[in-house]
């Protein structure tokens, strides 16, 4: 009988995306300021290393998923309900590429706690930036990947400071009418979920994103500086968190923020730090008064928590839409998180903490791991 020669393995192309966590607002920056944190998403990614497909074929068979760490219990593997993968195709569509080359494995694994205001979300939409990006060959710049994730997450100073890193400021530029229209397409049409959402319009390419939607600056930050995320037990989710704010400030409240802000970009940067600049400076009057109701024992914690009482603190805030408590501080990381822990426990909930770095080199790509 002839012996049979085995078939050579198949050639893959490997690469890994990682993308840093991240807090939002710093005290009075709401929608304005974020900053990168050196806990990650990291996705692990296999495919074949044949081209990438270039016209229309069912999306079927999907990418195989595989999902560690934070929220394993929870994210969809389906690739056409997982908002990275969802955003990925996204990105591949508005280039002509209707659908996932086949054989792709992808394995993340999560770092970030889900729910918590440290990025999860924006962290997931910026990986499938990327991810997009990296299986079309596409050699997108990172502000124009900006501009994608901005059609998905609307509001810049997360997915922001997790592409670009370090600490940023960001706006959404006014737009004409046509790219206006353009950016305000529901987000259902944007990432439309296959097959059920998909029907007809499946075919169809989305909408780009007009150019530059939005516009950074990046701060400096003084290398003292660690910040302490000092997680509580439960969730809360950023709709609900921006469904108790106001519709209209008072000018006087408003005035107090921008006070607040002008002086904090600047104290955060300088060597030492001033504590008492930046204690006061992290101050804030839009939105974490209106979160106390959503988060027991918030404001305990910011009144009792301070440079005075913890040497080593410079500032204390909510981390984005909460519960995350953000600390900064150069010294005795974990007396700052165990004061604001037992305050916590005063309210019967539990809390976990890291003392974490600012991530400076932002999201990246790296070709054969």
């Amino acid at each position: 009988m002839a012996s049979q020669t085995a078939a050579p393995p198949m050639s893959r192309r490997r690469f890994t995306i990682r993308v840093p966590a991240t807090s939002a607002n710093i005290g009075p920056g709401f929608d304005v300021m974020g900053v990168s944190l050196t806990l990650y998403l990291t996705l692990s990614v296999s495919l074949p290393t044949a081209p990438p497909p270039r016209i229309f074929t069912t999306p079927d068979p999907q990418p195989k998923i595989t999902h560690t760490g934070e929220g394993e219990d929870e994210v969809p593997l389906n690739a056409y309900k997982n908002l990275t993968t969802r955003v990925a195709l996204y990105v591949l569509r508005c280039h002509g590429i209707p659908s996932f080359p086949s054989g792709i494995e992808l394995h993340c694994h999560n770092q970030i706690p889900f729910g918590r205001g440290l990025g999860s979300s924006g962290a997931a939409v910026i990986a499938g930036v990327l991810l997009g990006n990296a299986l079309g060959e596409l050699g997108l710049p990172k502000d124009r990947m900006l501009d994608f994730a901005l059609m998905v997450e609307r509001h810049p100073d997360n997915v922001t400071a997790a592409l670009m890193g370090g600490f940023v400021g960001s706006y959404l530029r006014e737009l004409d009418a046509v790219a206006t229209s353009a950016a305000s397409v529901p987000l259902a049409e944007v990432l439309p979920e296959y097959p059920a959402d998909a029907g007809e319009e499946w075919g169809v390419d989305p909408p780009n994103p007009p150019l530059g939607i939005g516009h950074y600056v990046r701060f400096g930050w003084a290398k003292e500086i660690r910040a302490v995320a000092i997680v509580p037990a439960f969730e809360v989710s950023t709709a609900k968190a921006r469904s108790v704010l106001p519709t209209e400030y008072s000018r006087k409240d408003v005035v107090f923020n921008l006070q607040r802000l002008a002086v904090l970009t600047t104290a955060l940067s300088r060597s030492p730090p001033d504590p008492e600049l930046i204690y006061e400076a992290m101050k804030d009057r839009v939105h974490q008064p209106y979160r106390k109701e959503l988060i027991p024992g918030l404001p305990q914690v910011l009144s009792s928590v301070t440079p005075s009482t913890h040497p080593g603190l410079l500032g204390i805030c909510l981390s984005g839409a909460g519960p995350t408590i953000l600390a900064l501080a150069v010294d005795n990381f974990d007396a700052i998180a165990q004061a604001a822990a037992d305050v916590f426990a005063k309210f019967g909930i539990q809390v976990s903490h890291f003392v974490l770095d600012v991530d400076t080199r932002g999201s990246w790509v790296e070709e054969g791991v």
